[in-house]
C-alpha cells in the first residue's frame, strides 16, 4: 500500500479544475481545524457529544448494533442468510449517551448511526461547521456519522465524497476500481446498506481462499485521519473505513455531478441482458457499447445525421435526456 497524496487545503475554484479531473483521492490535513465541534472534541469527546445533543432536533435514525464478538465488524453472517448486525431507531443524544457509557467498556457491542442528514437532525450545526469544496455543490447534504470503533467494509459510492473526522481516529483504505475482479464482490441486490461489498476483511484478509486479494493490496492507498482532517474519495474508488476509538465523528457529502446518478441499473441490465450470451455476441455488444457509450468518439456518434433525426443517438440534452426516459419505460413496459 502507498499513502494517499496530501494537498494544501484548495479554493473550490482549484479543486474543480486541478484536483476533481485527475481522479485520484486526497489528502486535505487540518481543513476543518476551525470547526467548533474539532476544537470541543480536542478538549474532550464528552464536550463534543454535547455540541451535538444541543443541537439534536430529537428526530430518531437508524442505528446499527453488533455484538461484541464482532470487533466492530459490520458485516454478513458466515452462512450469508443475514447479517450479524440489528437496526434500531433512537435519537443521536440516545446514541451519544449509549456510546460515551461504553466508553470505558473492555469489549463494547459496536454502534454507529451513519448518514444521518444535519437538516433533519441536528439544525444549525451545518452553519456552524461550513466546508468550502462542498458547500457550493447544491446536491452536497451534509451527513453525520456518529459511534464507536467500527468498521465500514470496502465498498464504492456512486457520488463523490468528501469525508471530515471531527473526533477520533479513522483510518482509509481504497481501491481503484481497476481492482473491482480482486476485491471479491458480494451480492449486489443483498448488501449491508446500499452498496455492494467486498467479501476480505483488508485488516485479516484470508489470502488462502482470496488469493487475489493480493493484486487489490499492492495498489491500495491508505490514510490516518483526526480531527479536522479532510479526504476525497473519487466515484467509484473502492474503500475501507476503520474507526479506531471508542467515540467517533465524522462528517460526510456525497455529490454526484452525473446527471442521472450512476451506471450501477445499466450493469445490472446488462448482465441480466448481456452477460450470458454465446461470446460472438458479447463481442458484438462490447463494440456497440464501444462505439455509443465508451469510446472516445461516442458523443459524436450520431454527427452524420442531421439534428432533426438524432434522436437518442444525439448530444446531451434535457430534451434528449427526456427522450431517453421515455424510450427506456416504454421498451421495460413491453418487456415484462
Amino acid at each position: 500500500m502507498t499513502p494517499i497524496q496530501e494537498i494544501e487545503a484548495p479554493t473550490p475554484l482549484e479543486f474543480e479544475d486541478r484536483i476533481r479531473p485527475q481522479f485520484q483521492p486526497v489528502v486535505m490535513r487540518n481543513i476543518a481545524n476551525e470547526w467548533p465541534i474539532v476544537q470541543a472534541a480536542q478538549r474532550s469527546h464528552g464536550e463534543a457529544l454535547s455540541m451535538l445533543r444541543q443541537h439534536d432536533s430529537g428526530a430518531p435514525t437508524d442505528i446499527m448494533v453488533a455484538p461484541p464478538s464482532e470487533k466492530g465488524r459490520f458485516f454478513y453472517r458466515p452462512d450469508m442468510r443475514g447479517l450479524n448486525f440489528t437496526q434500531k431507531k433512537a435519537s443521536l443524544t440516545q446514541l451519544a449517551d449509549q456510546i460515551e457509557q461504553l466508553s470505558a467498556t473492555d469489549e463494547p457491542p459496536g454502534m454507529y448511526a451513519g448518514a444521518t442528514a444535519l437538516a433533519s437532525h441536528q439544525p444549525g450545526l451545518r452553519e456552524k461547521h461550513p466546508f468550502p469544496l462542498a458547500d457550493r455543490l447544491p446536491d452536497a447534504t451534509p451527513r453525520l456519522w456518529l459511534g464507536n470503533a467500527s468498521q465500514v467494509a470496502t465498498h464504492f459510492d456512486m457520488s463523490d465524497n468528501f469525508a471530515v473526522v471531527a473526533m477520533g481516529k479513522r483510518r482509509f483504505t481504497l481501491f481503484p476500481p481497476e481492482v473491482t475482479g480482486d476485491l471479491y464482490v458480494g451480492p449486489l441486490n443483498f448488501t449491508l446498506a446500499g452498496q455492494p461489498v467486498s467479501m476480505v476483511d483488508p485488516l485479516n484478509p484470508d489470502f488462502e481462499r482470496y488469493p487475489r486479494f493480493a493484486n487489490a493490496l499492492a495498489k491500495a492507498q491508505y490514510a490516518d485521519l483526526e480531527p479536522g482532517d479532510a479526504i476525497y474519495i473519487p466515484t467509484l474508488w473502492w474503500h475501507h473505513v476503520a474507526a479506531s476509538t471508542p467515540m467517533n465523528i465524522l462528517f460526510n457529502y456525497w455529490h454526484n455531478d452525473a446527471a442521472h446518478g450512476g451506471g450501477f441499473l445499466a450493469l445490472v441490465h446488462g448482465m441480466l441482458s448481456i452477460r450470458d450470451l454465446p461470446k460472438p455476441q458479447r463481442d458484438a455488444w462490447q463494440a456497440w457499447f464501444d462505439h455509443f457509450v465508451f469510446g472516445d468518439d461516442a458523443p459524436q456518434s450520431a454527427a452524420h445525421l442531421p439534428p432533426a433525426g438524432q434522436g437518442i443517438n444525439g448530444p446531451a440534452s434535457e430534451q434528449r435526456s427526456a427522450m431517453m426516459r421515455q424510450f427506456i419505460a416504454q421498451v421495460l413496459t413491453q418487456s415484462q
